[in-house]
């Protein structure tokens, strides 16, 4: 109640009918966002997830990977840099 309170005073409402926003949606927000602003570098991603898993309270980092299926703009990051590596003879 409290959370919906906050929302409405802050102007944050859907019409009557609509989901209305829950806690849950600013949680995935944030990590969604953290996703996206991740530095470059494998190392600093795997540094990066495991911050995240942490911060979100996940028990295993595989937990929290399921967020990446939720940022198109991050698997489209992702397949670029798989296609630029592929195009300049890095793997299969």
């Amino acid at each position: 109640m409290v959370f919906r309170r906050i929302c409405k005073a802050a102007g944050i409402e859907r019409p009557t009918g609509e989901q209305q926003p829950r806690v849950h949606d600013i949680r995935h927000t944030f990590a969604v966002r953290a996703l996206e602003s991740c530095p470059d570098g494998r190392d600093r991603v795997a540094q990066h997830m495991t911050a995240l898993t942490t911060y979100l309270g996940h028990r295993h980092v595989t937990d929290t990977y399921w967020y990446l299926q939720a940022t198109p703009r991050l698997m489209r990051d992702i397949a670029d840099r798989v296609r630029d590596a592929r195009a300049h003879g890095g793997g299969r």
